[in-house]
């Protein structure tokens, strides 16, 4: 069995040996002691053993090489399917540790993970730590063991580092090779050129892999003119120098050619070679790799090795197994240098090559099989001179040799016609029967559909006006209608509502003028081709890039470099913007392809849903939406119109959820910085993604990337996708000024810091002036954000910082950085009004030590041929894992993609405007503060249904005061409302505790995005404590009135009671007189002495009349309390006229002003009513009544701030209301008095005490008589009036359960669109005109029709019901268990039991106790029994009382508990009257979502008497004055309303659609409005006449954030 022992020392190969025994493979090296070692110097290996029949056995199958590497490495699956590069991006465990490779399968990751980072590291490192030994193996290593030590080099067991090359390359598809191939070519590694097929013969040319390849050098014909050529290598005609080996060699041929590469300062290993770590383990699968690498030069001829461009071919192997390979390198290279050490079988393999290529012979004289002598026959059969033979002889050292061999290769490279480039390669590889990598049918059908467009283009700008027409002029048009409609720059004199009509006019034309092309070739073809399979649209992608680029390049590379070349001067001013101008023309990529495709959408979708063009194109945003999972960037920003096709990246947004939910949780990392500073490299090299970085291309606008989260550190990172944003470089103020683009830049910068959660700011500290531009815009855009509530981190990086001590160097310019962006947040703060931030770290936090990272220079030295520094590598893998790091510890949870959406729309609509925080809306916002408020709102109400509670138990405890009900110790009443405050304050505190903890608890969630309402916290927690001090006044103010009642109650009742006593003695009497004439007596004699009784009883009583307080006077003394601050003037007119006289006219404003009559008319509404609820109750009258009546109208006037309310219009409105209340009032008191007299109440009960007489006198048994008369008498009314206190909550539970009452914008939007249904005028003018009353009369509605056809009232009365029938059934069941002397004592006990939880009337129960002489036992049972009945009694009269009858009978009103809820604080906008929504009272700032034509609050023009039309929501961004009483009628920009309404924040409307609402309603109602307003309708906007109601509920959705199912 012959074995082919032809391994060279330096290039270890290895071979198999079958054992038939063992019947196992056995791997075996050659000796890699020394180069030298020669391959005859080895012991013979084993050879198959001969069996006893003389035949050899068969081997088994076994398995090759490759599987069994493929198992080690763990990649036998991707070599069936193939490695991607989504897979090899995506962020798992190995992204974020720094953990050394442990075994053979980690090998593979880690190599790619160090390649996509291009760090030229990456193939030192794949052996580290793989088979270390053990613990104890380790203590054994100490003892001297020498033959191990001469053995320990047989151990092979490290992978040889061009295994790994060729294995990834093997297993991956054709964009992981074409990655891996540009990444190596950056690290200036060689890189495949034919890669083996390990297990057969064949090989593939890997032009595909090296199609990415972008060299810029400058060969020698460019000196003079310092230009340079930057092209495709794959389409450099370059002579190609290729390096073989014949046989064995003792020189190390890669060594060798490294050296010849490298220049005396500076060694690179290109080629992988028999002394680099690893470079020495035997090399299983990658024999017959051929690699190639270029030499470039850089235009310095003190450096340049080579002075024209060269590229260098390495075979690894022997060319003698490897023929097909030799014949390729023999046919398409300039010269093959042929390494030998023996010429014995080399000849004929020379001869039968078709040798276009010069042949060198190299050898090496020193070795022992070197022979001279067939040196030279094989030199003459070949024809070789003496320059084509190359001999390392003793004299000759290393130096020397490389040199010699430079030399030669210098000739070659000089004198040579033989120039190819690597695709003319491709015909010589199907000649030898090679394979070529981009010969697969999808990557064909990629490129033909890229050249069938590409190949057409002669002049871009020409090509772009034909075949790209929609995103030219008329795109940039539309670009500056939207933002002149956000900013009414050039609206002059006219209407501002018919000036924006207009400019919603031409937009329309121009979309239509869009829609009238058709679609071009160009476009139909690219459509086309992203719509075919995934893997060739993938290659049509890739194709179309390169295609553009090779046109565009040479073009671009020039004005780039001349474009740097002038802004180095500032004098060239027009002539930079001339380059720039020719930039933009010149720039033809995908993007201008994706980016027509957009405003294609766009146009369709402006079309009618019912239009074919609209549905065909319907699919386009979802083609977009699958690239971006596969890796392709999308256009955020155009940068040409400085715009976003908002409908179509918000639909390509919306496809991209649809296919990857419920997996849709993205986190966001941002560059920005200033231009050419290397911030796509720095993206591109963090994330392995592919930003386009040639030097003809500049990033402009931004563009978006995905890159997937693997599922092992979802949980660390909270994310599903990490989204990369990389931006078009910022401007200085110099470069700014000539093209207007600060706007753009501010307008970028604030976009993609909204946008983030991570900003990485790209500066350079050697140009401080520069850098103070970019940091300015930087600033405004964080401190924008932190007004609007979000938060992103922020990181700076200074690039090119090699120092290793640059972080300590760098300390004082840190702290110069924060000295300037300190200064820069107060320029800022100032400049966007919100000058509380002083310091950079007040708007967002910044740790200087933490948040500075220094990068050093990209390149190991001059380009072309210098390495990617490993530095550059190492820093941005530390600034990547601390982006990770600080993505994982975010406070706030990730957005999903269609918040993310969100956030961009909105950050998009508030940046067209000029001023950015006072426009800023957005949904997520919007929802958040919605969570907030609803949340807050069922905190309030649960405290305020507590104290309710409470205080109903409070007062059920002092009405009882004083009777056998009692449930007190104390007799004394001032003690007993003394303990009560005091428990109250106690209650009051804990709930006020219990609220804040929620609502510290509530900011501590990371979900619902509650970071975003931070800035409500503090209103909120105001909000609690002016509750707790509300409802502590309110408490008090009962308790007070409830003791005070019941103090003038006692001496009633002891007169009652006296009163009774008598009358039951005297009936004693007669019973006994009656009995003792010992005759029976009739049923008419017994009464006749009973009346008898009576009247004479009555004549002994004294009856001392009872007098009324003077209420009258009671009331004027509240009124002149509360006006006492107010000064003389008011108490002169407080004297003029009495109380008495006041209230008995309807209300007229003195000045006859619309808008004060209306104020007076909303007030004296609220306290009629409040008059009537307490004059329902019939209590008796109260001073507190009258002083909380006054709170009521201080509140109503303070609200009104933009009235100017005199005093005489506070004091006559106040004399009014106390007129009318005075006079109510006493009707109320007299009442009480007349239902209290004891004369009244005796009679009332004499027909009682008579028929107790009766029985009494008939020795009748009471029982069952006395328990019924208990239970109506005495505990009926008591439970019915529990029960109606109790309803009052219930309902007002159930009401602000629903939907439109959790919120005050909830409830509008619910308002607003059931008005706009029910098309009533009169609707809108009530809402328009009197609000409040309106709103009360339609929460009434509201009320009245979810409960009148509902049970939910009877179940809450039943509930309620049976509490109260149990606590009395306990309480007779407790009573009976005292065993108490007499039954008056038992109804006392039973009494005291339910002392605090009814009122048990005392009239009632002392007419009960007279001449009782039931037996208890008896009475207990038949008490039990009446209860039952009882409370059948009433679930009927439950049951059948009407809802309305009801509604009266509450202690709590529920339209009032309703409209505090909805109404707030009640403050209006100060120009159209819209009512504020904010949540909380108090808060800081008033708003409404939908602000109004100011028509409809009665304004008209002075000269025509027309309504106007003007929306204040247009007006805070015009030109326009306003004035009122608080500019002392002077005119005032509506721009700086804030001067005079600092509380008010009018945002301008997010898009034209947005008042749509009131347009339609004014425009529908216009006439009816103008004549109840005595004015002349309003003149139209033309556009308005156009809005249908569906558009108006559209943009009442969009105005209050209410998210539609179709979102």
């Amino acid at each position: 069995m012959s074995q082919h022992l032809d391994t060279p020392a330096g290039e270890i190969e290895s071979y198999m040996v079958i054992n038939c025994k063992e019947k196992e493979t056995v791997p075996t090296a050659s000796d890699t002691h020394s180069p030298t070692n020669r391959p005859e110097e080895l012991n013979n290996p084993q050879v198959p053993e001969e069996m006893q029949d003389g035949t050899f056995a068969e081997p088994p199958h076994t398995e090759t090489d490759l599987e069994r590497l493929l198992k080690d490495l763990g990649l036998e699956q991707y070599y069936r399917e193939k490695l991607s590069l989504s897979k090899i991006l995506e962020i798992d465990k190995k992204t974020i540790n720094d953990e050394p490779v442990k075994c053979k399968l980690d090998i593979p990751w880690y190599f790619l993970k160090k390649l996509m980072m291009v760090n030229v590291t990456t193939r030192d490192a794949i052996c580290t730590s793989v088979g270390e030994p053990n613990c104890n193996e380790a203590l054994e290593t100490l003892k001297l063991n020498f033959d191990e030590q001469l053995d320990s080099a047989n151990t092979g067991n490290g992978l040889n580092p061009l295994d790994i090359i060729t294995t990834l390359f093997l297993c991956s598809d054709g964009f992981v090779q074409q990655e891996m191939a540009l990444k190596m070519s950056m690290c200036q590694f060689s890189v495949p050129l034919l890669l083996p097929n390990c297990d057969t013969t064949q090989c593939t040319l890997m032009l595909w892999a090296m199609r990415d390849i972008v060299k810029k050098y400058r060969p020698q014909h460019l000196l003079e003119s310092k230009g340079f050529i930057e092209e495709r290598i794959v389409h450099s005609q370059l002579p190609m120098v290729s390096f073989v080996r014949l046989g064995e060699c003792s020189l190390s041929k890669s060594e060798i050619l490294n050296k010849l590469l490298s220049s005396s300062q500076q060694y690179h290993d290109t080629f992988v070679h028999h002394n680099m770590e690893c470079g020495d383990s035997p090399r299983k699968i990658s024999n017959g790799l051929t690699e190639i690498t270029w030499y470039l030069p850089c235009g310095n001829q003190n450096m340049d090795i080579f002075v024209e461009p060269v590229a260098i071919a390495n075979l690894h192997g022997d060319i003698a197994s490897f023929e097909t390979q030799f014949s390729f390198l023999c046919q398409t290279s300039a010269a093959v240098f042929v390494f030998f050490d023996n010429l014995d079988f080399g000849c004929e393999l020379l001869m039968n090559q078709n040798l276009k290529a010069q042949i060198f012979l190299v050898g090496n004289n020193q070795n022992k099989s070197f022979n001279s002598s067939t040196l030279m026959e094989v030199a003459t059969k070949l024809k070789l001179t003496n320059n084509n033979i190359i001999i390392k002889t003793k004299q000759k050292n290393n130096a020397k040799f490389v040199k010699c061999l430079r030399e030669s290769v210098s000739n070659v490279v000089g004198n040579s016609r033989m120039k190819m480039s690597l695709e003319q390669m491709a015909d010589v590889a199907h000649e030898l029967g090679i394979l070529v990598d981009e010969n697969s049918p999808e990557c064909q059908a990629g490129k033909q559909k890229a050249d069938a467009i590409t190949e057409v283009i002669q002049d871009i700008l020409k090509y772009k006006e034909d075949q790209l027409p929609l995103q030219g002029e008329i795109w940039k048009e539309l670009t500056l209608l939207e933002m002149e409609e956000f900013r009414l720059r050039k609206i002059g004199s006219e209407n501002i509502e018919q000036y924006k009509s207009d400019l919603q006019v031409q937009k329309e034309e121009l979309r239509k003028k869009q829609n009238s092309y058709d679609m071009s070739a160009a476009m139909t073809c690219f459509i086309d081709a992203i719509s075919s399979s995934r893997t060739e649209r993938c290659y049509f992608l890739k194709w179309m890039r390169m295609n553009l680029d090779n046109l565009s390049c040479l073009k671009l590379s020039k004005l780039r470099e001349l474009y740097k070349e002038k802004c180095k001067g500032s004098e060239n001013k027009e002539e930079i913007k001339e380059i720039d101008r020719q930039l933009s023309n010149s720039s033809l990529g995908t993007e201008h392809f994706f980016r027509d495709m957009g405003q294609i959408y766009e146009a369709s979708v402006s079309l009618p849903e019912t239009d074919p063009y609209h549905k065909q194109l319907q699919h386009l945003p979802k083609l977009c939406a699958q690239l971006l999972l596969d890796g392709f960037p999308l256009e955020l920003v155009d940068g040409d119109a400085s715009n976003i096709p908002l409908r179509w990246v918000s639909d390509v947004l919306s496809q991209l959820n649809d296919l990857v939910s419920p997996k849709n949780k993205i986190m966001v990392v941002t560059v920005l910085g200033v231009q050419s500073t290397g911030k796509s490299t720095l993206l591109n090299t963090m994330f392995g993604v592919q930003f386009a970085v040639s030097s003809g291309r500049c990033t402009r606008g931004a563009f978006m990337l995905l890159i997937k989260v693997n599922e092992d550190v979802k949980k660390d990172l909270h994310c599903d996708f990490i989204v990369i944003i990389d931006t078009e470089g910022l401007k200085s103020s110099e470069l700014a000024q000539l093209d207007k683009s600060h706007e753009h830049d501010n307008e970028l910068a604030t976009l993609v810091v909204g946008l983030s959660d991570i900003t990485i700011i790209n500066i350079a500290m050697e140009n401080s002036t520069e850098m103070k531009d970019i940091l300015q815009i930087v600033v405004h855009a964080f401190l924008r954000m932190k007004e609007v509530g979000k938060k992103p981190k922020c990181l700076f990086v200074h690039q090119n910082v090699s120092d290793v001590s640059a972080h300590e160097k760098n300390l004082r310019d840190r702290k110069l950085l924060l000295q300037q962006l300190n200064e820069m947040t107060q320029v800022a703060a100032k400049m966007e009004k919100k000058e509380k931030n002083k310091s950079f770290t007040d708007v967002m936090k910044y740790n200087p030590d933490t948040g500075n990272c220094y990068v050093p220079g990209l390149w190991n030295g001059n380009p072309p041929m210098a390495p990617v520094n490993a530095g550059y590598s190492a820093a941005v893998y530390e600034l990547k894992k601390n982006i990770l790091h600080l993505l994982g510890e975010s406070e706030a949870s990730a957005n999903n993609i269609l918040e993310f959406r969100e956030w961009m729309t909105s950050l998009w609509n508030a940046v067209k405007h000029e001023n950015f925080i006072f426009s800023f809306r957005n949904s997520l916002v919007a929802d958040a503060y919605m969570r907030l408020c609803t949340e807050f709102n069922k905190w309030k109400w649960e405290f305020k249904k507590e104290m309710y509670t409470w205080v109903t138990k409070a007062e059920t405890r002092i009405s009882n005061f004083g009777t056998v009900a009692a449930k007190s110790a104390t007799s004394d009443m001032t003690e007993l409302l003394t303990q009560l405050k005091s428990e109250a304050a106690s209650v009051l505190s804990e709930w006020e505790t219990k609220l804040l903890d929620n609502l510290e608890e509530y900011f501590k969630q990371t979900e619902g995005h509650v970071h975003l309402v931070a800035r409500y916290r503090e209103d909120s927690a105001n909000s609690a404590k002016s509750l707790r001090q509300e409802l502590e006044n309110s408490v008090i103010n009962q308790l007070t009135a409830a003791a005070d009642i019941r103090r003038g109650m006692k001496e009633l009742d002891e007169i009652k009671k006296n009163h009774t006593t008598v009358i039951e003695k005297a009936v004693c009497e007669l019973i006994d007189e009656c009995r003792k004439k010992k005759v029976e007596m009739t049923e008419t004699e017994l009464d006749k002495e009973f009346d008898k009784m009576w009247s004479e009883t009555l004549k002994k009583l004294s009856f001392s009349e009872q007098k009324p307080k003077d209420v009258f006077n009671s009331v004027s003394y509240c009124l002149i309390t509360n006006l006492s601050a107010k000064g003389s003037h008011t108490h002169k007119m407080l004297s003029e006229t009495s109380i008495k006289d006041c209230g008995l006219e309807p209300f007229k404003c003195k000045d006859d002003v619309k808008m004060r009559q209306q104020i007076a008319d909303s007030i004296i509404d609220s306290c009629t009513q409040f008059v009537a609820e307490k004059v329902g109750r019939n209590y008796d009258y109260h001073d507190a009544y009258i002083q909380e009546m006054l709170h009521i109208i201080d509140e109503s006037l303070e609200k009104s701030t933009d009235m100017n309310i005199d005093i005489e219009f506070e004091v006559s409105l106040k004399q009014h209301i106390c007129g009318f209340a005075a006079r109510d009032f006493h009707k109320m008191h007299l009442k009480f008095l007349h239902v209290n007299d004891p004369c009244i109440c005796l009679d009332q009960n004499k027909e009682k005490f008579r028929d107790d007489f009766k029985d009494v006198f008939h020795e009748r048994d009471q029982c069952q008589k006395k328990a019924a008369e208990f239970t109506e008498q005495c505990l009926k009314a008591a439970v019915e009036d529990f029960v109606n206190r109790s309803l009052g909550p219930d309902i007002i539970d159930e009401m602000l359960m629903k939907e439109q009452f959790s919120t005050r914008m909830s409830f509008q939007y619910s308002l607003l669109l059931d008005m706009l249904s029910d098309g009533k005028f009169d609707d809108f003018y009530r809402y328009c005109s009197s609000y409040e009353s309106y709103v009360k009369e339609k929460n009434l509605q509201q009320v009245k029709k979810h409960f009148s056809n509902s049970s939910a009232t009877f179940e809450f009365e039943d509930k309620h019901l049976k509490s109260r029938i149990n606590s009395i059934n306990d309480a007779i069941k407790h009573t009976k268990e005292k065993k108490c002397g007499d039954l008056k004592t038992f109804v006392e006990e039973i009494c005291k039991e339910l002392g605090d939880k009814l009122v048990i009337s005392q009239d009632a129960l002392g007419a009960f106790m007279i001449l009782n002489n039931a037996d208890q036992d008896q009475f207990a049972h038949w008490l039990t029994v009446s209860v039952e009945d009882m409370a059948e009694t009433l679930r009927k009269k439950f049951k059948n009382t009407p809802f309305e009858t009801k509604l009266k009978r509450l202690h709590v009103n529920p339209e009032n508990e309703i409209f505090n809820r909805v109404v707030g604080c009640g403050h209006r906008c100060p120009f159209c009257k819209v009512p504020c929504e904010a949540g909380g009272r108090p808060h800081t700032e008033h708003f409404a979502s939908l602000h109004r034509p100011q028509g409809l609050g009665k304004y008209k023009f002075i000269a025509t008497k027309k309504l106007t039309t003007y929306m204040c929501t247009s007006l805070v961004i015009s030109k326009e004055t306003f004035r009122c009483s608080q500019t002392k009628y002077q005119s005032h920009p509506y721009k700086n309303y804030k001067e005079f309404f600092p509380d008010w924040n009018i945002t301008p409307d997010s898009s034209l659609e947005a008042s749509d609402y009131w347009k339609y309603v004014m425009t529908k109602y216009n006439k009816d409005f103008a004549k109840v307003y005595y004015a002349e309708p309003a003149d139209i906007p033309d556009s308005w006449t156009k809005i249908t109601e569906e558009q108006a509920k559209v943009s009442l959705q969009e105005s209050f954030m209410i998210k539609c199912h179709s979102s």
